[in-house]
């Protein structure tokens, strides 16, 4: 039995030592730079798995709007960091990683030495502010840390993390204005009145207390802090920047200078210090969701000492954990920094989101209590039920028991009586489309994992199905599909309420409801409803029973779909492709359509006005790096020729995954893109969540040994593999000939082997294997 330790040799993105090890560092594969470029918008900071606190460098302070207009510059900060930028404004510690809309960046953190400034300046000249350059031959990063120099200031900066706290250490050169300033007005997708409110209290010359609330994406969000200096701080100031029409009898305090409290929309604080040559100064920042007094708490249970080394190892240890879930072996070390690098992607969120006394703020803004599950937040649902939750089935079940709890409970607090959509830090944000908490439930009740009042889970369910008021469900539910007249994206509505529909069936096949089965197995085939058979395409109807005229399938925009033209949405019948192969006209028709959209020319006008499509983003009028295809290239499985979907999912690994910091090719939205990856590297890949098997694809691995809770292991490996040898030849399970293209999480969690015999040329099969 192999023992797993932490190397201090990390694969950064200039200098990857990639020696082999005796004993297996999985650190060493991740690289937190990739995916931060191109439309990632993933962090390269501190962080824990499943951390709250997600420490790291903000690069610039771009707003949301100029002069009352959305500013488009504003989408690549979606995670606060670009990696093509040469300043840093400060350390924030709450970041999203992967989201194509954004929030969060609280209390950032900036040493600086001489003049005292508390404005961040402008990225153009560092002298108007108190940003500092720096260069990324001085920046390194690892999982729970990451230092860079600030060149303007000769500071070196490092951070680390526990679940609620982070840990800065600030090695300054000597000088007698030395300052470490908190700006509270920081954020991202800042825009005019998004601090609601800020409140600071000086408790001693080493700790401070605060909170601030804001309203942006999450219109109600209060997080709590408690900062300790290791050094007393020798003057400070909580400085108020609003222009104040009504200042109350406290204008008869200077407030701006070492006075102990402060309050209003545009806080910042300075505390000022003198440093000898290479003095370390360290901070410790805890969050909470609750109050300063949880903040306290949080801040003395996870970091009881000053030991940066220790709290850093510590971290690195729990990730070491957690990416040695699966341990592989690739004839490729791209492919595995892409699978580690993947892996810790998909274990960032969502976030841990209580106390350490196990309290923390509602939907309902009232405070509970986590008695028998951890609560987590930052549910990005439209996206990681695809993928990464039953990923979580397989690798963090009791784990995504806690998250389904959190989601009961998120709608036990809804005065909607809705289970979440996107929802985080005490608010739903009503982004995206569906009802996909439903999806999560049904896929872990299904597999067996199924730690949660299932009751209760189908009642929630039903409830979220009937909310007639919601995103065009009325219309849905005497109509049979959304019309574009009413709702718009009507066309991906319906066909995902239609998939959302058929989870709820098999949640109550489960529990003998057969009532609620028939219902919504019924509800669920209204996917037929937008298909125009004439053209043989998904098409958006109006409320008169007619099609739209004037109908593009190439366009994205304002054609009834939302990521999505309808080449890719007519293809989204997760739960029955049987039935949508039939509606195309039997196998080889589909085929051929299935052929198309990989290798048709899509012209630059269909995704030049989107955000997070590029060129190098496509395959044919495939775009991997929006969700809702990321089944398709499973569905030659429903045809004659499963071989198509070898070809094709290797071609998807290796186009579009790379370890390079625009090397994905579109927001990994908080896990999903990389936990395709990861499925797809193993070999199979869950094509209807709430179904207990898999599509068996391609495995990129030599091998792989997945360790599960139950102590078994389930091991994948391959011979003949190669690059070129996509194809596979024949299956063994157990070290019996498999004739299925299909696997059942059973197989799997009853821990095995399943061997991959691959080669250069297709397997032509005669007729389709069967699950």
């Amino acid at each position: 039995m192999r023992t797993y330790r932490i190397l201090l040799i990390i694969a950064s993105l200039f200098l990857h030592d990639f020696g082999y090890c005796q004993q297996k560092n999985y650190i060493k594969w991740v690289d937190p730079f990739i995916g931060t470029e191109r439309m990632g918008h993933t962090f390269p900071g501190a962080t824990v798995p499943f951390g709250a606190v997600q420490l790291s460098p903000d690069t610039d302070t771009v707003p949301f709007s100029i002069n009352g207009k959305y500013n488009r510059d504003v989408y690549k900060y979606c995670a606060g960091y670009q990696y093509t930028d040469s300043t840093i404004v400060g350390f924030s510690h709450t970041h999203f990683s992967g989201t194509g809309h954004s929030d969060l960046g609280d209390i950032l953190v900036m040493p600086t030495i001489g003049k005292l400034k508390l404005n961040p300046g402008i990225a153009s000249n560092t002298q108007t502010g108190y940003r500092s350059k720096f260069s990324h031959s001085d920046e390194h990063a690892e999982p729970n840390y990451y230092k860079v120099k600030l060149m303007d200031y000769s500071i070196l900066a490092e951070l680390t993390t526990t679940a609620r706290v982070g840990l800065h250490r600030y090695t300054f050169p000597e000088s007698d204005s030395a300052h470490i300033i908190i700006d509270l007005v920081h954020g991202i997708y800042n825009y005019p009145d998004k601090n609601v409110w800020t409140f600071v209290r000086v408790e001693n010359d080493t700790l401070i207390t605060g909170y601030r609330q804001t309203s942006g994406w999450a219109r109600t969000r209060t997080v709590y802090f408690a900062i300790a200096f290791s050094k007393p701080f020798k003057s400070f100031g909580i400085v108020n920047g609003e222009k104040l029409l009504y200042k109350g009898f406290w204008r008869k305090f200077d407030q701006n200078s070492n006075f102990p409290e402060n309050a209003g929309r545009q806080i910042r604080c300075h505390f000022d210090f003198s440093t000898k040559a290479n003095e370390q100064i360290l901070l410790k920042v805890a969050i909470s969701p609750v109050s300063t007094a949880g903040a306290i708490e949080n801040l003395t249970a996870e970091t009881p000492n000053w030991n940066f080394e220790a709290i850093k190892q510590e971290g690195q240890k729990l990730w070491n954990n957690e990416l040695g879930k699966i341990d592989i072996a690739t004839l490729d070390e791209r492919d595995m920094i892409n699978f580690y690098t993947s892996m810790y992607h998909a274990f960032l969120s969502p976030t841990i989101y209580m106390d350490v006394n196990r309290q923390y703020r509602g939907l309902d803004q009232n405070i509970h209590i986590a008695s028998n599950f951890d609560n987590y937040t930052t549910f990005s649902l439209w996206d990681t039920y695809r993928a990464l939750h039953p990923l979580f089935n397989i690798v963090q079940p009791k784990r995504n028991i806690d998250m389904i709890n959190s989601m009961l409970a998120h709608y036990s607090q809804s005065v909607h009586h809705m289970l979440p959509i996107w929802s985080h830090y005490a608010n739903e944000n009503w982004c995206m489309i569906g009802y996909h908490a439903v999806s999560v439930i049904a896929d872990a009740a299904v597999k067996g994992n199924d730690g949660f009042n299932l009751n209760l889970a189908l009642e929630a369910s039903v409830q979220s199905a009937q909310n007639e008021w919601y995103d065009g469900l009325g219309y849905y539910t005497k109509l049979g599909y959304v019309p574009e007249d009413k709702s718009s994206s009507s066309v991906s509505k319906t066909l995902e309420y239609a998939y959302d529909d058929w989870c709820i069936a098999q949640l109550a096949k489960k529990l003998n409801r057969m009532d609620v089965y028939k219902d919504f197995s019924n509800r669920s085939l209204n996917f037929q409803n937008v298909f125009d058979s004439s053209i043989q395409f998904m098409r958006p109807r109006l409320s008169d029973g007619s099609f739209k005229t004037n109908f593009d399938v190439l366009s994205t925009h304002g054609q009834g779909f939302i990521e999505g033209n309808s080449w890719n949405y007519s293809l989204y019948v997760p739960h029955n492709p049987e039935v949508l192969v039939s509606m195309h006209g039997g196998k080889k028709q589909f085929e051929s359509y299935l052929d198309s959209l990989f290798h048709m020319y899509l012209p630059d006008k269909y995704f030049a006005e989107t955000e997070d499509i590029t060129r190098d983003g496509l395959i044919g009028n495939y775009v991997h790096g929006n969700e809702p295809s990321h089944h398709v290239a499973y569905l030659y499985l429903w045809t004659d020729s499963p071989w198509k979907t070898q070809q094709t999912v290797r071609n998807i690994c290796s186009r579009m995954y790379n370890p390079t910091p625009d090397g994905l090719s579109g927001n990994d939205d908080c896990g999903q893109m990389s936990a395709w990856f990861i499925f797809s590297a193993l070999g199979f890949y869950p094509v209807a969540p709430a179904s207990a098997s898999y599509a068996i694809g391609s495995p990129l691995v030599t091998k792989a040994t997945i360790k599960l809770d139950n102590g078994k292991t389930f091991t994948i490996s391959t011979q003949n593999q190669s690059a070129n040898n996509v194809y596979i030849q024949k299956i063994l399970l157990n070290g019996k000939p498999y004739n299925s293209n299909f696997i059942n999480h059973i197989d799997i969690v009853n821990g095995g082997e399943l061997t991959f015999i691959m080669g250069s040329k297709p397997k032509i099969q005669k007729k389709k294997l069967k699950k």
